[in-house]
């Protein structure tokens, strides 16, 4: 995803020396497994500061993905993911600091001081050889952007909007997911860039644009007064947009932090965030 303006997050991780995977051949209680158990123990970490895990992300610290402009309260999406991956490292709250950090400063090639960034930063193929990213946090979904008092700003489902006038962007996820998804009765209007479709929807020359959920949110609140997000929902096909945090090339901690990545998913606490935060809570429904 294109980050507008002040959105965008994180970043990614890669191969570990003191983190290293087991070995496929041994058995869980072999000495394989034990050296990579004791190896993403909290005092084994290689840390930018001792005894701290040091988070970087910009500032100011926008909704939904902080609160308040304050990253360590632990309150907005990203914020609690920090926290949840740092108890997963064996970090208490009194053991985390927060270094701000320009976005594009995050997957910069270069060192950091940071231990991990999270910033809505989109995994990509060319990010990914300034910098290392974690397992993704966050698969990224599109989102029905309408004015509050239009037609359709009261759409519960995605069936809903099937007699609406659409905008989108050419060449973007947020189109597949138009043709592919919503599938109006009538073609969607097509236009070379984002402002574009952004400026139809403030003369109402359609009646709502679809965009990834990260733009769906700073559409709603710097760029069209009076918009509102209809709803959100999940694309299909292609490969999915995700966010990662982002770490040092060669990172000494990616494969502890995708370890604490992959368990809060399989014990379903990224999806309890995701709800919490970025769901009808803050105002984008899931449509149906």
């Amino acid at each position: 995803m294109v980050r507008p303006s002040t959105l965008l997050a994180l970043g990614a991780l890669a191969a570990a020396v003191a983190c290293a995977p087991v070995d496929n051949t041994a058995t869980s209680t072999g000495p394989s497994a034990a050296t990579a158990a004791t190896a993403c123990t909290k005092d084994q970490l290689k840390l930018v500061n001792a005894g701290k895990l040091t988070i970087g992300t910009d500032k100011p610290a926008y909704e939904p993905w902080f609160k308040d402009d304050d990253p360590a309260n632990g309150q907005g999406f990203e914020s609690a993911v920090a926290f949840a991956v740092a108890g997963e490292l064996g970090f208490d709250r009194d053991e985390v600091q927060w270094s701000t950090v320009k976005f594009d400063s995050a997957f910069a090639p270069g060192a950091k001081q940071f231990d991990f960034d999270v910033n809505q930063v989109s995994i990509t193929p060319d990010r990914a050889k300034a910098v290392d990213f974690s397992h993704g946090y966050y698969t990224v979904k599109q989102a029905v952007v309408a004015l509050g008092d239009g037609k359709y700003a009261g759409a519960k489902t995605l069936a809903d909007l099937k007699n609406a006038k659409i905008g989108v962007q050419v060449g973007t996820t947020s189109l597949d997911a138009v043709k592919n998804v919503v599938k109006p009765a009538d073609d969607p209007n097509v236009y070379n860039d984002q402002v574009d479709a952004i400026n139809a929807l403030k003369n109402k020359q359609v009646d709502a644009i679809v965009v990834d959920l990260p733009t769906a949110f700073y559409v709603t609140a710097a760029q069209v007064e009076g918009s509102k997000i209809v709803g959100q929902f999940g694309a299909t096909g292609g490969t999915p947009e995700e966010f990662g945090l982002v770490m040092e090339k060669d990172s000494r901690l990616k494969t502890c932090v995708d370890k604490a990545v992959d368990a809060l998913k399989s014990k379903g606490e990224l999806a309890k965030i995701e709800q919490q935060w970025l769901g009808s809570a803050a105002g984008a429904p899931e449509l149906g």
